[in-house]
């Protein structure tokens, strides 16, 4: 069946996540007074990373909701006992640095552009919507884009089918008419792909080494993807 719509993740696929956490927390260190905790931002962004992985894990297992797995990723950082109020700042004063370094990868805005004209486009996140919504109108893409669909409401996070099949019904769509974009292998190319989506890896490290996935190390790549190159008389690779 012919590809009809692209769903995107955002973060580390067409948002610079990794670069703006870099520069918000380096940020936000120096404002709290704890760099000295720390050899480096990096010891530092690391550690914030390992927490957010494992208290992601506690939310899409059920075992928390969104707030509280912001809450949770602030106490085990800091090793501190703090009401919910006094998480909820904290975190709030980490976004607000985070946020100041907020950008698109420069191949992003070409993409999203490029397929407008041919795909109906909307997006997939392990995120909450509010949360995301707001990120693609600060980035200035929010109208590329029929529906935000994201974990915290859908109650189901990739790479569970029921994620993307959430988001193939907000398009009213089957599977099969449907793309997936994504910078994680597994989570995203490969759980949309077991979900019956057409899986896209977008490989902007150039890892390699699934060849079970369809690949890409960049957006410019997508469009001919997705169409098929027939001056070479080259057919899709995914459909």
């Amino acid at each position: 069946m012919p590809i009809r719509a692209v769903l995107w993740d955002i973060d580390d696929t067409l948002f610079d996540y990794t670069g703006a956490d870099r520069a918000g927390m380096r940020r936000h260190l120096a404002a709290e007074g704890l760099i000295d905790r720390f050899a480096t931002v990096d010891q530092a962004l690391g550690r914030w990373r390992e927490i957010t992985d494992a208290q992601w894990l506690r939310f899409a297992a059920g075992e928390t909701d969104y707030l509280g797995q912001r809450r949770d990723r602030t106490r085990v950082f800091l090793g501190a006992e703090l009401t919910d109020a006094e998480a909820d700042a904290w975190f709030g004063r980490y976004l607000g640095h985070f946020e100041s370094a907020w950008t698109l990868f420069p191949d992003a805005l070409a993409a999203l552009d490029g397929l407008a004209g041919d795909y109906r486009q909307a997006v997939l996140s392990n995120s909450s919507s509010p949360v995301q919504d707001r990120k693609l109108r600060v980035l200035g893409v929010r109208d590329h884009f029929e529906a935000v669909v994201c974990a915290a409401e859908v109650g189901a996070a990739k790479p569970a089918a029921a994620a993307f099949h959430a988001a193939c019904d907000a398009l009213a769509l089957p599977p099969a008419e449907v793309a997936y974009v994504g910078n994680e292998p597994d989570i995203d190319a490969g759980g949309a792909v077991a979900a019956g989506l057409a899986g896209i890896w977008l490989d902007r490290g150039r890892l390699g080494g699934r060849p079970d996935l369809v690949r890409i190390a960049d957006l410019a790549e997508l469009p001919g993807l997705l169409r098929g190159d027939t001056r070479f008389g080259a057919l899709s690779a995914i459909g």
